[in-house]
C-alpha cells in the first residue's frame, strides 16, 4: 500500500460539538487505498506552520472518492483548519500507518473522546455482531447517532450526564457488554485499562495509540512507544507509532 500526497478539495465542513469539527475531502487515490484505523497528515495553507497535523480517518467512500475526518481544535493549527470552507483545498498525505486487522468475531469497539471517530469506519466495515462503547466527557455525544444505525451502543460520560458515570470499562461491566475481540482508540490511560481488561478476560485487543507525531512516516522517531520486541529500525525496545502503528496488538506495547 503506497502513500500519496495530493491537494484535496474540501467538500463539506461542519461543527459537531464544542471544538469538534467534521470535514469531508475529495481525494480519490487515497480513498481507494485507505482502511479503518489509518490516518492522514494534513498540511495547513499557512506556510509558517511547517509540520502537518495527523488526523485519523473517520469515513471512507471509495465510490465517491472521499475521506472524512473528525477532529478536535487542540491549538492554532487545528483552529486554522476549522476555518477552511467548502471549495478550499488542503494538501494531505496518506493513507498512513497500519489500520485494524478485521476478524469476524463478536466485537467490542471502544472509542474515547477524539478516539471515537476512527471506530465509526471500522464499525461499518465489520459484518460480525458488534457493540460500540463510547466514552465522552459530557452530554455532547458526537457521532453517537451514527453508531446507533449500525450496531449496539453503550455510553459512558465522565460527568454522569448520560449512560454509565465513569469510563468505558465501567460501561462494559455495568451494561454487560461481551465480545471475543476488542478494537480501541483513545487516550493512553484508557488504553492501559483496556489492555488490563483484555488480559483479565483472555481476549485479543487491538489498540490505536494517540501520540504526538511530526513527520508521520517513521523518519523522525518523535512518536516512539515502548515495545516488548526490539525494533529493527532503531535496535531498541521501541515502536514508531506513525509507521509501525498506530494500531498494535495490546500485548506488543508497554503503556
Amino acid at each position: 500500500m503506497s502513500k500519496k500526497q495530493t491537494a484535496a478539495e474540501i467538500i463539506r465542513q461542519t461543527s459537531l460539538a464544542d471544538g469538534i469539527f467534521d470535514m469531508t475531502l475529495k481525494a480519490e487515490e487515497i480513498a481507494k487505498e485507505a482502511k479503518a484505523g489509518q490516518f492522514l497528515s494534513v498540511y495547513l495553507n499557512n506556510q509558517s506552520k511547517l509540520l502537518p497535523r495527523p488526523i485519523s480517518i473517520c469515513g471512507i467512500d471509495k465510490e465517491e472518492g472521499t475521506l472524512r475526518i473528525v477532529y478536535r481544535i487542540a491549538g492554532e493549527g487545528t483552529r486554522e483548519l476549522a476555518s477552511y470552507q467548502p471549495g478550499d483545498q488542503v494538501k494531505i498525505l496518506g493513507p498512513l500507518g497500519n489500520g485494524f486487522t478485521k476478524k469476524e468475531k463478536k466485537a467490542i469497539l471502544i472509542g474515547g473522546g477524539i478516539g471515537i471517530p476512527p471506530m465509526l469506519e471500522l464499525a461499518k466495515e465489520l459484518s460480525c455482531e458488534k457493540t460500540a462503547v463510547l466514552g465522552y466527557r459530557d452530554s455532547q455525544m458526537f457521532l453517537k447517532d451514527e453508531f446507533e444505525k449500525i450496531c449496539d451502543v453503550a455510553v459512558s460520560t465522565e460527568d454522569g450526564s448520560f449512560g454509565t458515570c465513569g469510563n468505558v470499562i465501567d460501561a462494559i461491566r455495568e451494561q454487560g457488554v461481551e465480545g471475543s475481540i476488542i478494537y480501541a482508540c483513545g487516550p493512553t490511560p484508557m488504553l492501559r485499562g483496556i489492555k488490563a481488561y483484555a488480559m483479565e478476560q483472555g481476549i485479543e485487543a487491538q489498540i490505536s495509540l494517540e501520540e504526538r507525531m511530526a513527520c508521520g512516516i517513521g523518519a523522525c522517531l518523535a512518536c516512539v512507544c515502548k515495545s516488548k520486541e526490539v525494533d529493527s529500525h532503531s535496535n531498541v525496545h521501541n515502536k514508531r507509532v506513525c509507521k509501525d502503528g498506530p494500531v498494535f496488538d495490546a500485548r506488543e506495547v508497554e503503556l
